[in-house]
């Protein structure tokens, strides 16, 4: 089973890309982040011709998601459970014995404090989704933006102030929460260091400099975790004409067998 993320900076202007990247790739599902449009203008259509059909959450210019699935799927949830704000940053759905939360976390530099404070309470409502899920033993996979580098080696040197909120102690210390919880980084567990950027920024060269952020994750439950077998940034994309700032995280999973 193949998974990725992708923040795709406005789904409408890099249409053509996802579709090359798709079927180039043609990965079970496809969680997209920052679609910047509201649902009903999804062009849910041109990705249904390529085999996909879509779960969007949209709103009007800014955030969205959007989960492409081959195959059976049902959305269990358009909102994260107890994150009392409106802005569409989460969808759910389940296919193949999985539940996936496709997310986009708030950045948590704009809006001062309060910013912050929401950047937080999108952590805490994800701990307590993830927990209710490890309670009742579902198999699942939290995937997308999570604007948070884990450590110093998912930040190039200079590429952010020590004071930015994807480096800031309290977020990463809620993104350890989660680890603690008994989760696995999926990239992390095959390849416990090094450099494996996701984000290149549109300014100052930093494609051309390497200067890159690991903020694009996928978190496994234990059960999914024992099926990893790869994950890794797909990082020739940002090398496009016209990409994203972000390029695909993928992973792929070991099929479960069948049964009689």
């Amino acid at each position: 089973m193949k998974i990725a993320s992708w923040n795709v900076n406005s789904v409408r202007q890099r249409q053509d890309l996802i579709l090359d990247w798709l079927h180039r790739n043609t990965p079970d599902v496809l969680m997209l982040q920052e679609i910047k449009c509201e649902t009903e203008q999804f062009p849910a259509e041109a990705f249904r011709a390529a085999g996909y059909e879509c779960a969007v959450v949209g709103q009007k210019s800014y955030n969205g998601v959007a989960t492409l699935v081959r195959g059976a799927f049902e959305t269990t949830t358009d909102h994260l459970p107890g994150f009392e704000n409106p802005a569409a940053r989460y969808v759910e759905i389940r296919t193949q014995g999985i539940t996936l939360g496709n997310l986009y976390l708030p950045n948590g530099n704009s809006g001062g404090e309060e910013g912050y404070a929401t950047k937080l309470a999108f952590f805490d409502a994800l701990a307590r989704r993830a927990k209710a899920f490890l309670t009742t033993e579902t198999d699942f996979v939290l995937a997308g933006d999570y604007n948070v580098c884990p450590t110093a080696e998912d930040c190039a040197p200079g590429a952010l102030g020590p004071d930015d909120a994807l480096v800031r102690p309290e977020s990463r210390a809620a993104w350890r929460r989660l680890l603690w919880l008994g989760l696995t980084d999926a990239l992390r567990a095959l390849h416990p260091s090094g450099t494996a950027y996701t984000f290149w920024d549109y300014q100052a060269g930093a494609w051309q400099r390497d200067c890159g952020l690991r903020i694009d994750h996928a978190l496994l439950s234990p059960r999914v975790a024992e099926r990893l077998i790869t994950a890794w940034p797909d990082r020739e994309e940002r090398a496009l004409e016209r990409p994203s700032d972000h390029v695909p995280l993928i992973v792929t999973l070991k099929d479960l067998p069948a049964t009689a």
